[in-house]
């Protein structure tokens, strides 16, 4: 399924959603590409800060793609302000 993302906020509650379908825990989540459980608590938390390639080690192993696209015309703004 298909998640829109507008913010770290949003982010880490997708990335916890998919998390919690494939019934990893934190730790689980993170073991395989070496991301510490704090790491995955804090981007799932919206924390900013985190770095790119700690993102992408951990959309990998989650078995999640990054896709970038415009938005439809007459798409309405996100309330995170971004």
């Amino acid at each position: 399924m298909d998640q829109f993302v507008y913010s770290p906020k949003s982010l880490g509650s997708a990335i916890k959603r998919q998390r919690k379908e494939k019934k990893l825990s934190q730790t689980e989540a993170g073991r395989a590409f070496n991301v510490d459980q704090t790491t995955i608590s804090s981007i799932e938390q919206g924390a900013s800060g985190t770095r790119l390639g700690t993102l992408f080690r951990l959309l990998a192993a989650l078995d999640l793609e990054l896709v970038i696209r415009p938005k439809k015309i007459g798409a309405s703004t996100n309330k995170e302000g971004w």
